[in-house]
């Protein structure tokens, strides 16, 4: 029997530097106080510039996060060192970073990730071991997401080191898949 070496794809990123918007608390000096807090969770949201990744934003955080959790935002472009998209992204991830710290008071982190979606998404999953992987979809009907396929779908099958959560755009929560 041989073992077979996955091959480590590497791939660019650039970190994005978000305001910081939680105070710094000086360490309890009570000893009931000292013992270990509880860790909040990882949960990963793949956004981009549309409404319905902002919909799947909002759902997260409304239904989804708690307050020592950690919210990773990550963008997956073509080209990282384009700045004129990496400066649009950072306005962006600066406004949902207020957001959330304002709606549900959790500590914000975010990337820009250059590759194709799905993959970049599954492997950040794998990286980051969130809760939870939520994403948006396009809306398009069930043929055509067959077709040509969709990060949503790519996602729902190969992430399989936590659950992945697809936020339907608000027209097709009154359409029916039958």
């Amino acid at each position: 029997m041989e073992t077979v070496a996955e091959d480590v794809e590497e791939y660019n990123y650039r970190e994005v530097q978000l305001p910081s918007l939680i105070p710094k608390v000086p360490e309890p000096e009570l000893e009931r106080e000292t013992g270990e807090r509880r860790r909040g969770r990882d949960i990963l949201i793949a956004i981009d510039h549309g409404p319905n990744s902002k919909r799947a934003f909002d759902w997260a955080l409304i239904h989804l996060c708690r307050l020592a959790d950690t919210v990773h935002l990550i963008h997956v472009v073509s080209d990282v060192k384009n700045q004129i998209v990496y400066d649009m992204t950072q306005t962006l991830m600066d406004k949902l970073a207020i957001e959330a710290f304002k709606v549900v008071m959790v500590k914000t982190v975010a990337r820009i990730v250059q590759g194709e979606p799905g993959k970049v998404i599954c492997k950040e999953a794998e990286r980051i071991k969130p809760a939870a992987v939520v994403l948006g979809t396009r809306g398009r009907g069930l043929i055509q997401s067959v077709l040509q396929g969709s990060v949503g779908e790519h996602c729902f099958h190969n992430c399989k080191v936590s659950p992945v959560i697809i936020v339907p755009g608000k027209d097709a929560e009154d359409e029916s898949i039958i």
